[in-house]
């Protein structure tokens, strides 16, 4: 099995191989996937997504805030606390714009902090993720500490332009994800 180590390495230059328009075109195909997804569960009304880091090639998830928003679920997001300890859950239900923070991270402008207590779907960035629901972040826990954290049950779906890979070494801190949405299928993992 390979480390972590190594499957971050592998799965950035992978990452980093996609052009800007293949990029767009697979986000759009995910985009597609997690709507069908949401069609078939009707009661999630409150949605929390990712904001794409644009140097490191994620899943752009603007144009679906933008679909989400116009179809009118309320959206959250999170941002680093003032001490990089964890994450603040933001309103972002009303924001029209964002900009980058040193980190390249796009910031909400107006967002309003609030309680994550409503939260039924946590969309949730990676690297990687195998066949039972493990992924790969970066490495800090910020997402694992942030579902960790939640009292009230989610769906945990990653987004992924890429299959699963057969394993990734998990620890006891590790929350596996429920699904993950690529451009090829929605993958279901089971507890």
């Amino acid at each position: 099995m390979l480390s972590k180590a190594q499957i971050r390495e592998d799965h950035k230059a992978l990452r980093q191989s996609l052009s800007a328009t293949q990029r767009a075109a697979l986000s759009a195909r995910i985009r597609a996937r997690i709507m069908d997804w949401l069609t078939v569960r009707p009661e999630i009304t409150h949605v929390h997504l990712f904001l794409p880091i644009e140097r490191l090639g994620e899943v752009d998830t603007f144009p679906l805030f933008q679909e989400l928003q116009q179809k009118g679920y309320t959206l959250y997001t999170s941002t680093l606390d003032k001490h990089g300890q964890g994450l603040l859950t933001l309103d972002i239900t009303a924001v029209r714009k964002f900009k980058p923070d040193s980190w390249g991270i796009p910031q909400p402008i107006a967002a309003i902090q609030t309680s994550p207590d409503q939260i039924q779907l946590v969309l949730v960035p990676l690297l990687a993720y195998d066949r039972v629901g493990h992924r790969l972040g970066y490495g800090k826990g910020y997402y694992d500490g942030f579902l960790g954290s939640l009292i009230q049950p989610v769906y945990k779906v990653g987004l992924s332009f890429f299959d699963p890979i057969p394993e990734i070494p998990a620890e006891d801190h590790d929350v596996r994800l429920d699904f993950c949405i690529s451009p090829s299928k929605i993958h279901e993992f089971h507890s």
